[in-house]
């Protein structure tokens, strides 16, 4: 099948939109004809090698469309169903058997080598390899291979223009607080960085009832819209004055309960820890480039009780945690479309520096009719 791909060639290239032929799909594979795909900042990150995956690839891991074929293998879905992908996992290893997809003893085989196990990539340039798999997807195509057991099926009335929106980016910070910190009525939690991740650390931290809502930020608009969609109070970081701490230790001078980092900044993430009460935990979400590293006395954790857990994916199957935030999206508790500006898949160059300025907090691009 020949389809239109959107394709980096170099570190730091540009979105090439370019034909390429993608091979029938394997036993456990689909094809979905994509009609929209988010754009997240690890699609990025990967564009720029800070996360070191061999080019030319297909990007993209936040692609909703309709399932067009399916590998003689897969029972889960079928042609017709409207589906959104998600990481690829192995479905045998320990974690994957005990319900924690998201640590995978294959995930990084599976999603950020470029391929399939073997070596195949599924796309192809004039008999060239292009490499794909990204997330088990690259859905910056018309069509992608996807894998049965690794989308959620999405209900008929949810608008595929709108579903990339509960993907890999949104998905991963209100599972954080949903899954992963479990936050609760009462509690007082606070979100370092309000793109789209934490903006729905927040939106979450309000939908299951946390009292104090704390959003940090150095831009003032994104605060603004963190008020909007829930912040109860809202710190603006950076310039003179206090160092970071001292500001949120204002805000919350007995800690948190619960503190989520967003950034991957070094020195964010230390401010993230020490913003916790006795006991808390902070959720590492934040990918910085490989070898950084924080500094954090030990005694102080040891002694604390603070805690710290990265987590990946929401740290829930996503199928399981995507129907939840779609009931929630139905019912005005999670308004997840405030965050969204739609492109064509023609302007994704345009969206991706939109996303890096900060003018978009959630690109979707858009293929097609539904």
């Amino acid at each position: 099948m020949i389809v239109t791909a959107a394709v980096v060639e170099e570190k730091s290239g540009p979105f090439q939109l370019r034909e390429l032929e993608l091979e029938e799909p394997r036993a456990d594979e689909i094809v979905v004809r994509m009609v929209a795909a988010g754009i997240c900042h690890s699609d990025l990150a990967v564009r720029d090698q800070y996360l070191p995956i061999p080019l030319p690839i297909v990007l993209g891991h936040e692609g909703a469309g309709v399932v067009e074929a399916v590998g003689s293998g897969v029972t889960a879905v079928a042609p017709g169903d409207r589906v959104l992908l998600n990481a690829h996992s192995c479905g045998n290893c320990e974690a994957c058997v005990a319900g924690r997809v998201f640590a995978c003893d294959r995930g990084a085989e599976l999603n950020f080598s470029g391929g399939r196990p073997d070596g195949s990539t599924g796309l192809s340039a004039d008999g060239a390899p292009v490499h794909g798999k990204f997330f088990g997807q690259s859905s910056f195509a018309t069509h992608a291979l996807a894998h049965g057991h690794s989308v959620t099926v999405l209900p008929t009335d949810l608008d595929l223009a709108l579903a990339p929106a509960f993907g890999c980016g949104v998905l991963t910070g209100a599972g954080a607080v949903i899954s992963g910190l479990r936050a609760g009525v009462g509690d007082t939690i606070v979100v370092f960085g309000t793109g789209g991740v934490g903006l729905a650390a927040v939106m979450a931290a309000r939908a299951v009832g946390c009292t104090t809502v704390v959003a940090v930020d150095r831009v003032e608009s994104r605060l603004e819209l963190a008020r909007e969609l829930g912040a109860t109070h809202t710190v603006l970081a950076g310039g003179e004055g206090p160092d970071l701490l001292e500001r949120v230790r204002a805000v919350v001078p007995a800690g948190a309960h619960h503190s989520v980092e967003t950034t991957g900044v070094p020195e964010v993430s230390q401010a993230a820890v020490f913003s916790l009460r006795n006991g808390g935990m902070c959720a590492q979400l934040g990918v910085p480039p490989l070898g950084t590293n924080v500094s954090l006395d030990m005694a102080m954790l040891a002694l604390s009780g603070i805690g710290i857990r990265g987590i990946t994916s929401g740290g829930v199957p996503p199928r399981f945690l995507q129907p939840r935030l779609i009931e929630l999206f139905r019912q005005g508790r999670f308004p997840v479309d405030k965050l969204v500006t739609h492109y064509q898949f023609a302007d994704i160059e345009l969206a991706a520096k939109d996303s890096q300025r900060g003018t978009s907090v959630k690109p979707i691009l858009l293929f097609g009719e539904a």
